[in-house]
């Protein structure tokens, strides 16, 4: 990204300025494994065996998520007197969970001065998660993934088995020792529109420990590389596109060529390859059929909600077009010249029709590989 500077005349930019505060954030100069780094099995590993990072992605994003995150867990901590951004750390993961909310018995053990204003119902772990428009679809119909589902029952379990970390402006809830966690909430939040969206689960003390067996497993590996990736690579996956280790776990082969063309390295990986082609195929085709045949069964049905899916409708209205002879007419009687842009399709057409050949050029540029798969 270029960015003027004073010294070519310009203002600097302030997104510099977030970069450089960001980077000195303790979070981001933190070696242990945190449990917001347990996205992908392969990342753990580079950050425990201290891969020095191979790239420096835009945060733009991640830097606008935080302001809001924190933003709104300090209002929450000021107005209901929630436990925000406090550390966690067990032999496995050291981090700092967004919210605890005591319920009466927990608080009952704190100083006075230190209870919440509004005690839960059940001790709640909460984890809040920015989200951009682009994925709030997704977040409605299906939550939390695999990472932040893991994320949150790493605190979760860190807090069941441990309690807070004994440190300095905490430790009074470090003696509160092991805690009965009993709810975990992902509160999500639209980064461009402001909506809320809660998702609620029971905490599963068996859950946390498979999230632990994760880590451990993370942990046990001699070499990064062994670890697998969990995602399919950039160009697929947005946090592959984002990550700091993308250069070294998706080395480029040639300008233009996928990083995924690496994982082919015979004929049976072919082979395989072109099976996953021909399935997603079919998957594709069967989906289309089912939504096509869906669709016309409601073709008459009333805007609402059925289920868990909204129903609304768009369009039926007269539909509209450039009036090429009344633009014709406007230009005459203003005196605007009409254009005479040659009808490209039109001419190849007279010449075809005459027996003449279309001329043709060459762009520069190539045409798109279009794969071709036929029974052998």
């Amino acid at each position: 990204m270029s960015v003027a500077t004073i010294a070519d005349g310009g203002s600097p930019s302030i997104w510099n300025a977030a970069h450089d505060v960001d980077a000195r954030r303790p979070r981001s100069r933190q070696t242990q494994l945190g449990a917001s780094d347990t996205v992908c099995g392969r990342r753990a590993a580079y950050i425990l065996h201290r891969v020095t990072p191979t790239d420096s992605p835009d945060k733009r994003a991640a830097i606008l998520g935080t302001y809001i995150h924190d933003g709104l867990l300090e209002s929450a901590r000021t107005e209901y007197g929630w436990l925000v951004e406090r550390s966690v750390q067990d032999d496995l993961i050291r981090g700092h969970v967004d919210v605890v909310q005591l319920d009466a018995a927990t608080a009952s053990a704190l100083p006075a001065r230190y209870r919440p204003a509004m005690p839960a119902d059940v001790l709640t772990v909460e984890d809040v998660k920015t989200k951009s428009t682009y994925m709030w679809d997704r977040i409605l119909r299906y939550g939390a993934t695999t990472a932040e589902l893991r994320q949150v029952h790493l605190y979760a379990g860190a807090l069941f088995e441990a309690g807070f970390e004994n440190i300095p402006g905490q430790r009074y809830l470090s003696r509160l020792g092991p805690l009965d966690i009993k709810r975990l909430r992902f509160r999500f939040i639209n980064r461009d529109s402001g909506q809320e969206h809660i998702q609620e689960i029971d905490f599963d003390p068996q859950r946390a420990a498979e999230a632990q067996w994760w880590v451990e497993r993370v942990r046990e590996a001699s070499d990064p590389e062994d670890m697998p990736r969990d995602f399919n690579g950039p160009g697929l996956d947005t946090i592959c596109d984002y990550c700091p280790f993308r250069s070294k776990c998706w080395p480029g082969t040639a300008p233009g060529v996928p990083e995924q063309t690496q994982l082919i390295h015979d004929d049976a990986d072919r082979a395989q390859a072109l099976a996953d082609y021909v399935k997603g195929h079919e998957l594709v085709s069967e989906g289309d059929r089912i939504k096509k045949f869906a669709r016309k069964k409601l073709d008459r049905s009333p805007a609402g909600i059925y289920g868990p899916n909204k129903l609304s409708w768009r369009g039926g209205n007269d539909e509209e077009k450039d009036d090429v002879e009344g633009m014709v007419d406007l230009h005459e009687v203003a005196g605007i010249p009409v254009p005479m842009k040659p009808d490209a399709d039109r001419m190849a057409k007279n010449l075809k029709a005459a027996g003449l050949p279309v001329p043709r050029r060459k762009t520069g540029r190539k045409t798109p590989a279009v794969i071709s798969i036929a029974p052998a």
